[in-house]
């Protein structure tokens, strides 16, 4: 259930909070006075899409925030446990912001949230119905969802959605493998080379350096022994060897630096020389042991290297390339063999087909349910909406398969007695598909999981006694959900539990909305505004007091004291 509304430098509204009650609550007030200022509010808060220029002029940033109960909701709060939002007992905050440029950003429960999240919650929370709502009946598809709504069929219809694109996605890639049958012969067979070839090579990543490697060392073999031993002959000679001039220099060093400590430094130095090339004198010796004049090795070497080079100069790449290759055209010939394979194609398409034709068998079957029990007990309204004898039923019609299923749905309406069912969109006058468009929507909310419905100006078209029913209707719907109406009509605003009048004010050279929670004398002038316009006289205020007076009666508005918000502040909002 809503409980409050906040509203921050939203279009006309500088600041505003609103505490909500259950039951049934109306808004009245001049048209252009800002009622739907209110609904768009909610609509932002609960994910709609928003631009800059709801933020009020001179502001810098709007600001939205709605709170719910979830008393009795543990779905919901289970929901917020898994997406990681802090469930703060039984209450519920969600907040949007809208920034100068358009950015907008989005907060529940006071972490930060994606505008999808909103709509998630917004979905379970609230089921909104517009004031336009009954023109869409005459569209064969609206018509088709909302039997889907009535029945609890959308799920199915969004799966039998994704397998009818699933199934075409089948038929479009058997078509282009067809197409493409001939021209994927010839790639495939290239490819089918590549990979012979490639695969005989047997060339490994990181190999190429590794070969050229081999090849140099065997190579240069005579040359890498007879220089190793030429350095040894360097270091180690006994004529011209540099180790020993290296000692005789530190013998010589040791002697001196008995008559200057001074110098022993530098006999450290010496010393240190002198391990070095001992050092490298037996790892050089050890090197010439290694070295192999192999010319069998440096044949197999330079062998190796001649393949890759002309596998490289075939496939006009560098050596180190050709493993990358080989893997490429491995992928591309599996994936040209795989789209070539026409039984294959063609067990998958027909996969598709059985899943699509699954699905919208159990789809047909749920709407049939769904069609008898929506044409009765829209019917049944109807008999309450000046429509007595009217009548209405769902045409379920077989058709081509489509995303939609394997019927169109069309309702045929009867509006009096006597008349033949005909076609929606060929039937009904405006004011018929106005009390139309109620039924079903008062059909359809009590099918609804959300616990707040809001009605805006459904009521359009419709007066006299009719007005009357409705008032009637919404505030049944009222008894066991919240609803919030908008409304023109007195005879609706009559049966309210609670009345909010909506108006603008010049204050300071600018124009603001102020929204009013009405006493009991208050409501009494209001109604008879509604009654007579502008002028009010003694009767309007007579007629208002007795149209309130007669629905207190029936038990379906009390009005002789309004509940009490919860706070002096909200329940006095300002614009």
């Amino acid at each position: 259930m809503l409980l409050g509304l906040t509203l921050v430098d939203y279009i006309l509204v500088e600041r505003l909070e609103l505490d909500l009650q259950p039951g049934f609550s109306v808004l009245t007030g001049e048209t252009g006075a800002g009622k739907s200022i209110l609904l768009g509010a909610l609509g932002l808060v609960l994910g709609e899409r928003s631009d800059g220029t709801v933020i009020r002029s001179g502001a810098t940033r709007a600001e939205v925030g709605a709170e719910f109960s979830l008393t009795g909701m543990p779905e919901l709060q289970a929901w917020l446990a898994e997406s990681g939002f802090e469930v703060g007992g039984e209450e519920l905050l969600l907040r949007r912001t809208v920034e100068t440029g358009g950015r907008s950003r989005a907060f529940i429960n006071g972490s930060p949230a994606t505008i999808q999240q909103l709509r998630e919650l917004g979905a379970r929370l609230v089921d909104i119905h517009g004031q336009h709502a009954h023109y869409s009946l005459m569209q064969s598809g609206m018509q088709r969802n909302l039997l889907d709504a009535y029945g609890g069929c959308a799920q199915l219809a969004e799966r039998t959605a994704n397998a009818y694109r699933a199934w075409q996605q089948a038929i479009r890639r058997r078509q282009e493998a067809q197409r493409r049958a001939e021209a994927d012969a010839g790639e495939r067979e290239r490819l089918a080379w590549v990979v012979d070839e490639l695969a005989a090579l047997d060339f490994q990543p990181g190999q190429w350096q590794a070969v050229q490697e081999t090849h140099r060392r065997l190579a240069h073999a005579a040359e890498l022994l007879s220089g190793a031993q030429g350095v040894i002959e360097l270091l180690d000679g006994e004529v011209n060897g540099v180790i020993p001039h290296l000692r005789m220099a530190k013998a010589r060093l040791d002697e001196l630096a008995a008559y200057d400590p001074r110098l022993a430094d530098c006999g450290q130095m010496l010393a240190d020389g002198l391990i070095q090339a001992q050092e490298a004198t037996r790892e050089l010796g050890r090197y010439a042991e290694r070295v192999e004049l192999d010319p069998d090795a440096l044949a197999a070497a330079e062998s190796r290297i001649a393949q890759v080079m002309a596998a490289a100069r075939k496939l006009r790449c560098a050596p180190e390339e050709l493993p990358r290759i080989l893997h490429d055209a491995r992928t591309r010939l599996a994936d040209l063999t795989e789209g070539a394979d026409a039984e294959a194609l063609a067990r998958t398409e027909a996969d598709a087909l059985a899943a699509y034709d699954a699905s919208a068998q159990a789809l047909t079957a749920c709407r049939r349910l769904a069609a008898e029990a929506l044409g009765s007990e829209v019917t049944e309204a109807m008999q309450q909406l000046a429509m007595k004898g009217g009548r209405l039923r769902v045409e379920l019609t077989p058709c081509a398969p489509e995303a939609g299923g394997r019927e169109t749905v069309e309702f045929w309406v009867a509006p009096h007695p006597g008349q033949d069912l005909r076609p929606l969109a060929r039937t009904a006058s405006g004011g018929e598909l106005s009390r139309l468009g109620l039924a079903l929507q008062t059909v359809l909310s009590a099918r609804s999981g959300a616990r707040t419905l809001i009605f805006d100006e459904v009521d359009a078209g419709i007066g006299g006694g009719v007005a009357e029913v409705v008032g009637r209707l919404l505030a049944d719907v009222a008894r066991d959900r919240q609803v919030l109406c908008v409304t023109h009509l007195p005879q609706v605003a009559a049966r309210a539990t609670h009345h909010w009048r909506v108006s603008k004010e010049d204050v300071g050279g600018r124009t603001l909305s102020r929204v009013l929670r009405l006493d009991p004398d208050e409501r009494v002038e209001e109604i008879a505004r509604m009654l007579g316009g502008v002028e009010l006289t003694d009767i309007t205020r007579r007629h208002a007091r007795e149209m309130l007076a007669r629905q207190s009666g029936e038990g379906q508005g009390r009005t002789a004291a309004p509940v009490a918000g919860r706070g002096s502040k909200a329940s006095r909002g300002k614009g």
